[in-house]
């Protein structure tokens, strides 16, 4: 595991060189993509100092917390969320993907439950792609309008995931989400903080934080392959 810790510090001091170049010297925090990855790894990665860990899979997320409780490790859910999946990420750090309102609904309904409030971010498909899951730009402010009518929720920011391509030619979606962002935080909302834009993943999450980033998610670069014995 001496290879995770090797990795996380070419990443880190990559993201410095990145926010550097930027010229904006905000913090960016760091999310390892541990899906399919072995507690081993985890561990491993938490040893060398890394707290922020993203999950795709609900009952793979819930697995985990169960297996590793660390109060200081913070469990980000990055994945796509079906309804009847949302009793297993409440309680997580921070929820990126959120992209219908019948899902915030949902959410506030098990929060009040669980007696917890959740931070989210909303997913934005900037580039529009009928396979992929986040909602269409022009649809933001109707999603955050909805926040006012769910307490228990608050969504402090946005996330992308762009078309492959080249590093480089993810700029123009990175740069779009940013914008998108400044717009929105505008309007003074119920429930909205937009601080936070998830983008950027090991192909590209210098490039995303060129572009404002504060959050980034690698999983490849820090991991390595995933064990192809890992569970879905």
């Amino acid at each position: 595991m001496n290879a995770i810790s090797s990795r996380l510090a070419d990443i880190l001091a990559r993201i410095e060189r990145a926010r550097a170049r930027s010229g904006d010297r905000s913090p960016v925090r760091l999310i390892g993509v541990s899906k399919k990855q072995p507690a081993e790894a985890i561990r491993a990665a938490y040893a060398a100092g890394l707290r922020d860990f993203g999950e795709n899979y609900a009952q793979e997320l819930r697995d985990k917390r169960q297996a590793i409780t660390d109060p200081a490790l913070r469990w980000h859910f990055i994945g796509p969320i079906q309804t009847n999946k949302v009793k297993y990420v409440t309680g997580v750090h921070l929820l990126h993907t959120v992209d219908r309102t019948n899902l915030l609904d949902e959410l506030q309904r098990r929060a009040e439950r669980d007696d917890v409030a959740i931070d989210t971010l909303v997913q934005v498909n900037v580039g529009r792609e009928p396979q992929k899951a986040g909602i269409d730009p022009e649809d933001i402010p109707a999603i955050l309008d909805h926040y006012s009518g769910t307490p228990r929720l608050r969504c402090v920011g946005l996330m992308t995931i762009p078309p492959a391509a080249a590093p480089e030619e993810t700029r123009v979606h990175f740069r779009s989400l940013a914008q998108l962002r400044d717009r929105s935080a505008r309007a003074h909302r119920t429930g909205v903080d937009l601080r936070e834009l998830s983008m950027g993943m090991s192909d590209d999450f210098e490039v995303a934080i060129e572009e404002g980033a504060t959050l980034v998610r690698v999983g490849t670069a820090l991991f390595g392959a995933r064990p192809s014995s890992s569970p879905s």
